[in-house]
């Protein structure tokens, strides 16, 4: 399975893929060694023309200053830099071995090394791949050409060792099987199971990271399962692994619990679907768990609240920003409420309709209709078409003055739903133009804090 000449060329004919072999060239004239390394190279070999290239080589960090003229040095004292070419910027990272003592998180101390070295301290052998763009050469010292034909899925070493060394090498075990819809080692497999409650030792924004990567890939669903099945989603998102098992009401979900309605509703992602409407898909019914109830049939009252709630506890804790957790839960808070705008007048529907997050809900209301069985957009049909005849028969307004953020730190006030309050009651007073300016808006909101101390 060698990289295809045409990937090759085709990578070395991108602006991209040029100003990447200018850095390994640059490096190499001045004797040192250097190769585009991971991912890059594994993409190659599935014959695709990588988009993110990472280089490796024997120059230490500040012979690698010495060379290039804008270089960001933040990661410096880990032997990682960015260089800045053109418009592009690459990872350029010193040969290195880890010490093997580790929290968990991060290594304990880290040492300049050979390029042989530095392929044992990888995680997988799918991505201890390195391409010499210059000569051709591939350097392929652990199979990773062989497992990648097989989509195999292993762990360089002793792989309990590797997760020991980082936990996140678990998250990114799974993600890397799901986008190669592959499969694991048993020895991996076995590792990833006995290890799993070491995840819960990464800090909030690593996990966040991978939880985004696997949402965006072509396989969310596999990489969801594959958590479950290993043990690890209970310590990681246990908001989600609760909804296994949850029973729907037969007559309107035949595709089973709340657990199978998540995925498929991830399925169902596409392209427009931006990070923020599928993670709100991914939360917005794991509220069921706790307002599971059986009357004439199964319901779940106030299940959109609950579950907005459990969405900001879980993203609070992997230390997402504060703006992006209240667009998300409004979104899943709002959900249930579809069916309510036949009955709006035209000053209600302004509300709704001109909210800077309704078309976000809208992309919502059509995952979750299609991770139903049977499905039925009929409803969601008729709001898109009043909602288009709406906004051609009345002019949008101005942008909202003032953002969530802004709103919290005038009120003094966390994340939650008097944010959202305070936002819609400030929109209201922006269509009808009782307030035309920032600072009018700032006067309006500190009035509405006064008034409900």
């Amino acid at each position: 399975m060698p990289v295809d000449q045409s990937i090759i060329d085709a990578t070395l004919r991108s602006p991209y893929g040029e100003q990447a072999y200018l850095i390994v060239e640059k490096l190499m004239d001045a004797g040192f060694d250097a190769w585009w390394v991971g991912g890059a190279v594994r993409d190659m070999l599935l014959g695709t023309i990588p988009h993110d290239i990472d280089i490796a080589t024997d120059a230490e960090p500040d012979e690698i200053v010495d060379l290039f003229s804008k270089v960001d040095t933040r990661s410096k004292l880990l032997g990682s830099l960015r260089i800045a070419m053109k418009k592009f910027s690459f990872e350029v990272t010193t040969f290195r071995e880890d010490d093997e003592a580790s929290d968990g998180r991060h290594p304990e101390s880290i040492a300049f090394s050979t390029r042989e070295k530095d392929a044992h301290r990888r995680d997988f052998t799918i991505n201890t791949l390195y391409f010499n763009p210059i000569s051709r050469g591939l350097y392929d010292p652990f199979g990773g050409e062989a497992d990648l034909k097989e989509k195999l899925i292993r762990f360089i070493g002793i792989a309990g060792i590797r997760i020991q060394h980082d936990a996140l090498r678990m998250l990114r075990a799974v993600r890397f099987r799901a986008l190669l819809n592959g499969q694991y080692h048993p020895e991996t497999y076995a590792a990833l199971r006995e290890l799993a409650p070491m995840v819960e030792t990464l800090s909030g924004s690593r996990q966040l990271e991978e939880l985004q990567k696997m949402l965006l890939g072509p396989h969310p669903d596999r990489a969801l399962n594959d958590l479950w099945e290993l043990s690890i989603l209970q310590y990681f998102l246990p908001e989600l692994a609760a909804c296994k098992g949850i029973a729907q009401p037969a007559d309107y979900h035949h595709e089973g619990d709340v657990w199978e309605h998540m995925l498929h509703i991830v399925r169902a992602f596409r392209k427009e679907d931006g990070i923020d409407i599928r993670i709100a898909a991914l939360f917005h019914d794991c509220g069921k768990v706790q307002t599971f109830s059986l009357q004439e049939r199964i319901r779940f009252d106030h299940h959109a609240s609950v579950s907005s709630e459990n969405a900001r506890v879980a993203l609070t804790r992997l230390q997402m920003p504060a703006g992006r957790i209240e667009k998300i839960c409004w979104l899943i808070m709002h959900h249930m409420m579809m069916g309510s705008f036949s009955e709006m007048n035209d000053t209600r529907k302004a509300h709704w309709y001109y909210h800077p997050w309704f078309a976000e809900l809208l992309q919502l209301f059509w995952l979750d209709i299609a991770g139903t069985t049977p499905q039925d957009f009929s409803l969601y049909d008729s709001i898109v078409k009043d909602y288009q005849h709406f906004l051609d028969s009345h002019p949008r307004p101005q942008r909202p003055l003032l953002t969530g953020e802004e709103v919290m730190t005038l009120a003094g006030i966390r994340p939650g739903e008097k944010v959202g309050e305070i936002l819609l009651s400030l929109h209201t007073a922006q269509l009808e133009k009782k307030i035309t300016s920032k600072k009018e808006a700032e006067e309006f909101v500190q009035s509405l804090v006064q008034g409900r101390s």
